[in-house]
């Protein structure tokens, strides 16, 4: 469903900030989760910004270009809300087309989670 596809690659908000969730963005973020979480079951401590093992800070770069620095936590967060995302457009999606009729406004914002 295109307006499904539209809606998944539309981004999302994390701790109040927009994010980009087109499919190469979900990609980084998936594969910046699972580090995270290798980071987490090997000790990395909440705050801790190297948790990367590289020499600055790990920092995401937001829709409007602003950097946000992020623990291991926080990136393991951020992925899960990427994959709730996904997930929330995919199943208002296969409820609309449950529905006997697909309603001619589909795409209005009622019949999806903001």
């Amino acid at each position: 469903m295109a307006e499904r596809d539209r809606r998944i690659n539309g981004g999302f908000t994390f701790q109040g900030v927009f994010y980009q969730s087109r499919s190469q963005d979900r990609e980084n973020i998936a594969g910046a989760a699972v580090a995270a979480l290798a980071a987490i079951s090997a000790g990395a401590a909440a705050k801790d910004y190297r948790w990367h093992g590289g020499d600055a800070d790990f920092q995401w770069i937001a829709e409007d270009n602003t950097l946000h620095l992020m623990d291991a936590q926080t990136m393991f967060a951020f992925g899960q809300a990427a994959m709730a995302h996904k997930q929330a457009m995919i199943f208002s999606a296969r409820a609309l087309k449950d529905m006997a009729e697909i309603p001619a406004d589909f795409a209005d914002d009622q019949y999806w989670p903001s």
